[in-house]
């Protein structure tokens, strides 16, 4: 028999996205609740219990609490929320990082589904500080251009609306207290001593993320020149299907959407040998929430990890 997988909170923009995703995917079997019943705790508590794996696509509130309604010890939870990113006995949803990270998602129970801006700062700065390449102490600065669909139906609605106010024709920066709910993971992911100073930002295109982060290579525990650091990254991701490491595109330009509708991530070093930005490329629907999701999911049923994640030779 296949497994069965449910969706709690199908009707939000990365809970769509999960059932297009997941209603192509022909080894699992996807279980759907009515729609009059979708916010009926008994009978999602129920479907919840009958599945082999349950998609938390809610609030981080709901999402606790539903988790509270399992009774089913084997049910895989696969949580896209805030809610468990660093809460113990989860593991992190995100593979490429290490061996102990895919052997945690391919035996755990509970799957936290990284956020958006984390993953591109994390896939950045895990590498430097895991083969010790930066201190646990450097000063760390991230810079994160999104599309407006990571803000969630709301935002995208105000973003389409053709009465909209000019300055949603201007990238607009947020987070403005330096207190974004993706910090806490990004410091604890990474291991290092606090949290970057992070400025967010939301620009006028449905999707895409272009996550930056500057280095001074003098602050470095080994100083690398940039060919160094470009090698040192590009072995560090030489196995992982969907992370690809690149330098500076010939253009001089790169694009936040670039690698859009796919579940790719294209990881940048570019500068020179005394200064050097990395910045990571995906999509912050696809590596940034359900791809990442579905990836997940294929690690911990079994099935190879980017099944229904490719069409051809491009990643979805």
């Amino acid at each position: 028999m296949k497994p069965k997988v449910f969706i709690d909170g199908a009707e939000g923009t990365t809970g769509l996205q999960l059932r297009t995703r997941l209603s192509a995917h022909k080894e699992i079997e996807l279980i759907e609740i009515s729609a009059d019943l979708r916010k009926d705790p008994l009978e999602r508590k129920k479907l919840i219990n009958q599945s082999d794996v349950t998609f938390l696509c809610l609030p981080d509130s709901a999402a606790k609490e539903a988790v509270g309604l399992i009774e089913n010890p084997n049910v895989i939870i696969i949580d896209a929320s805030t809610a468990h990113r660093t809460a113990e006995g989860w593991a992190y949803g995100f593979p490429e990082l290490s061996e102990s990270h895919r052997a945690a998602i391919a035996a755990g129970k509970r799957i936290a589904n990284p956020g958006c801006h984390a993953t591109g700062f994390i896939a950045a700065v895990y590498p430097l500080i895991s083969l010790k390449i930066a201190p646990k102490s450097y000063p760390f600065v991230c810079h994160s251009i999104t599309g407006y669909s990571g803000g969630g139906k709301k935002m995208i609605a105000q973003y389409e609306d053709e009465n909209r106010p000019n300055e949603f024709k201007s990238p607009r920066q947020y987070g403005l207290s330096l207190s974004h709910k993706h910090l806490p993971e990004m410091k604890a992911v990474t291991g290092i001593d606090r949290p970057p100073i992070f400025n967010p930002i939301v620009a006028d295109f449905y999707s895409g993320m272009a996550v930056s982060v500057p280095i001074y290579t003098s602050l470095l525990e080994r100083k690398l020149t940039l060919e160094g650091l470009y090698n040192e990254l590009s072995e560090f991701y030489k196995n992982s299907a969907l992370i690809s490491v690149r330098l500076a595109p010939e253009s001089g330009f790169l694009p936040a959407n670039k690698v859009e509708k796919t579940c790719k991530l294209e990881l940048y070093v570019m500068g020179n040998d005394e200064q050097i930005t990395l910045c990571s490329v995906f999509d912050n629907l696809g590596k940034g929430a359900s791809g990442a999701a579905v990836q997940n999911m294929n690690i911990a049923l079994g099935i190879p990890e980017t099944a229904y994640l490719e069409e051809g030779d491009k990643l979805l």
